[in-house]
């Protein structure tokens, strides 16, 4: 019977009736290790029972990420994404790894056990079959690692067929994708964290030259994280923010105040007049005498419309 492959992200997963096909399911202890960079057509899991290694992986565009596992953790890795294992000198660990991709169920499968239809009945692992990744380091509460133990001595004892072992990766899988939805909700909580507090920074320092690297000190985030971070949450980069939040204080300042033009570019934290005059053209539409000579005409109208209403 010919796989589907080896990938969770596949299109028609959700859809049919798929089942796992075990490709590899073992214990092994490292020490001072060195894997050269690999992938196959299967979906790993690597649970770190004891000790701690780095595994690197390959994204996209050849981008590397770096994780450093201990024990009690695990790390899923999406089929055909390049990975590596790196056990330090000195240092030794002991993992369980199970690899698996997807075939049609058999006739006389349980059909409640494939995993569209798994997916149809629990929220969570819908999501997660929606939103590809190549790798995910995952918190691992007691339950995982029991159920993924338990699971590798069924495959050892029924040689990867019959139904615990379905049983067993149906509910491997659905921790799985709790787990995910779990970090992912954490993750967006404290992103959103992050977010409020640079808003309130930028709102209690425009009036002064600041940069990225020092709002991301303020809120102890990577500036190139941070930068990423708030484009993804706001859909604006850090600098178009700040420099709109410095025209529309200008017009604040050019409608409600008589602080000369010339000046309220200090006012707003623009050291250069001539740059100031740019932004606000660009923000603003206009020249910043324009928009206080338009700003004087409409306070005239009000005034007069105001004075005729009361008489």
């Amino acid at each position: 019977m010919p796989e589907l492959g080896g990938s969770l992200f596949q299109p028609s997963l959700p859809e049919g009736r798929f089942g796992p096909r075990f490709h590899a399911y073992y214990y092994k202890q490292w020490s001072s290790y060195r894997m050269d960079y690999h992938s196959h057509d299967s979906t790993e899991i690597m649970y770190l029972m004891t000790g701690s290694c780095i595994v690197d992986v390959k994204a996209e565009e050849a981008r590397e990420e770096r994780f450093a596992l201990k024990k009690g953790e695990l790390i899923l890795l999406d089929a055909n994404v390049p990975h590596r294992l790196i056990v330090e000198e000195g240092v030794s660990c002991r993992m369980l790894n199970v690899e698996f991709a997807f075939a049609p169920a058999a006739e006389g499968d349980l059909a409640a056990l494939s995993v569209g239809a798994l997916a149809r009945e629990e929220p969570a692992l819908a999501e997660l079959l929606r939103n590809p990744f190549a790798s995910a380091v995952l918190p691992d509460p007691e339950e995982v690692p029991h159920t993924l133990k338990s699971l590798v001595l069924e495959l050892d004892r029924a040689g990867g067929e019959g139904v615990m072992a379905r049983l067993l990766f149906a509910e491997l899988l659905l921790r799985l994708a709790r787990l995910r939805r779990e970090q992912l909700q954490s993750s967006r909580q404290h992103a959103h964290q992050y977010i409020r507090r640079t808003i309130e920074y930028l709102h209690q320092n425009y009036d002064r030259g600041i940069q990225v690297r020092e709002i991301a000190a303020a809120v102890n985030l990577h500036p190139g994280y941070l930068h990423r971070l708030f484009k993804q949450h706001t859909g604006r980069t850090l600098t178009d923010y700040l420099n709109g939040l410095r025209m529309d204080k200008a017009k604040m300042l050019l409608s409600a105040s008589a602080v000369p033009i010339a000046d309220i570019a200090d006012y707003v934290g623009i050291a250069s007049r001539q740059y100031f005059h740019l932004l606000f053209r660009k923000y603003g539409g206009c020249t910043p005498t324009q928009y206080r000579e338009q700003a004087e005409r409409d306070s005239r109208a009000g005034s007069s419309k105001a004075e005729s209403e009361y008489f």
